[in-house]
């Protein structure tokens, strides 16, 4: 079996840049087939970049649930792990993976047949409607797939192959984005088949990264198997995967519901709002799933420490995290400020749309910065296996800025929903900082406890 004490025995700072760069690296790559897939979506027209604006909600579900559950198998298994309890992290894993099957087949099911009313919630063109749903039955399909992906990928990071992650993950998001405009515009025996083809690039990608996960995972050990036996405290697995894995799932999943409202209010005051938000959010990955490779990169190094008790490295790497993410968002402040029309025109040629895509990111970058806090507690909280106060910071972030937003439109109007997304990340960061204090305080106290409840 591999050996993972480098976790706890690692400095600080080379451990987190060794865990998190890799990740980094993916995610970037992740957040840039983001943007080329909708960039070609794009030039379809702009009914059908409002289509996946308005689809995004519900698509964003199964990536929810796959990677929230991921985290939950994650936790459990770099804490045992840490603990030294071999058997409990192989039932972890072994479970985590059957049940992550079984979460994508549910969502398959329900989202696909919510998908027409849900849409046509938003607007009653015709074309924006059959694009949503051309796209998102052919990526809906591909649900089992991604919560399968997902699970290996956390399985692998708790073990500390942040490499072996990045790589599957490079290859699904270029085979993606090479395939994209292929499909999409057609090139030689190769219909032209419009988003049906961005959604089939979609899943192709996903599941070329999955097949790498299975060959690497059996052809050589990482430190975990597929193997269940009956062990002390082993019903407590499933609760703790659970409890951080519902906690992480609706932390993913609380975005989509913010965008969901969110278009309810902007669609009141013009269509055109409804892509600008899309367009942010599209633009808004670069610098999220950034700081998101630094959260995956801590998350088992957190866990694993934590079942080995070492209180002081947790703290060592969230001071880490933070600053790095700070930095992160820094970035993102400054090239939102300084060429918002052209991040903006990457997804519209409307001049008005531009103009005011463009006013809309120099409000919200206002809150990038100040975000960091909120980032990188949640990570730590998520790798102590404390997901209830990461949700409580979401639940912050993601809920009550619909709230705000909606006051705040009653004086600014559609302005008012650009303004209320750097007020609310002020309110969550506080509020991020006091749960880190209250939860490493009680943590020592309980971590103990932990390792004896669960066998």
């Amino acid at each position: 079996m591999a050996d993972q004490s480098f976790m706890k025995e690692k400095a600080v700072l080379p451990l987190v840049l060794k865990m998190s760069l890799p990740m980094v690296i993916s995610m970037l790559v992740n957040a840039l087939y983001n943007i080329v897939d909708s960039f070609f979506v794009a030039q379809i027209g702009e009914d059908a970049m409002t289509a996946l604006s308005l689809i995004y909600p519900l698509q964003n579900l199964s990536g929810a649930v796959g990677i929230g559950f991921g985290v939950g198998i994650n936790a459990v298994v770099a804490f045992f792990l840490g603990a030294k309890k071999q058997q409990h992290a192989d039932n972890a894993v072994t479970s985590g993976l059957i049940l992550s099957i079984l979460h994508g087949v549910l969502l398959c099911i329900v989202c696909a047949l919510s998908a027409r009313a849900f849409i046509s919630l938003f607007t009653e063109s015709q074309s924006v409607i059959d694009y949503g749903l051309d796209y998102f039955y052919i990526v809906v399909a591909f649900a089992p797939v991604v919560t399968l992906s997902m699970a290996f990928e956390k399985i692998f990071q708790a073990v500390g192959r942040m490499k072996t992650t990045m790589v599957c993950l490079l290859v699904g998001c270029i085979l993606n984005i090479i395939l994209d405009p292929l499909l999409i515009s057609g090139f030689m025996f190769i219909p032209a088949m419009g988003v049906k083809g961005a959604a089939i690039a979609t899943g192709i990608g996903q599941t070329s990264s999955l097949i790498i996960y299975i060959i690497l995972f059996f052809a050589k050990p990482i430190g975990v198997r597929l193997k269940y036996a009956r062990v002390e405290g082993g019903r407590k697995i499933f609760g703790r995967m659970y409890a951080v894995g519902v906690s992480a799932t609706l932390n993913l999943a609380l975005p989509s519901f913010m965008i969901t409202a969110l278009n309810a209010i902007l669609a009141a005051y013009s269509q055109a709002y409804v892509l600008i938000l899309g367009a942010y959010y599209k633009l808004q990955t670069f610098i999220y799933f950034t700081a998101n490779g630094i959260v995956q990169g801590i998350r088992p190094v957190v866990g694993y420490n934590y079942g080995a008790g070492r209180a002081d490295r947790v703290r060592s790497v969230f001071l880490v995290s933070l600053i790095m993410s700070s930095a992160i968002m820094a970035v993102g402040t400054i090239l939102c400020l300084a060429v918002p029309q052209w991040l903006i025109g990457l997804f519209t040629d409307n001049p008005d749309t531009i103009t005011h895509g463009a006013e809309a990111l120099r409000i919200i970058c206002g809150g990038f910065i100040v975000s960091a806090a909120s980032v990188a507690v949640s990570g730590v909280l998520e790798g102590l296996g404390k997901g209830v106060p990461s949700l409580i910071i979401s639940v912050v972030r993601y809920i009550a800025i619909i709230g705000v937003a909606y006051l705040l439109t009653l004086a600014f109007k559609a302005q008012g929903v650009w303004h209320a997304f750097w007020i609310t990340e002020i309110i969550a960061a506080a509020l991020s900082v006091a749960l880190y204090f209250i939860c490493i305080r009680r943590g020592r106290k309980h971590e103990l406890n932990d390792c004896e409840e669960l066998g």
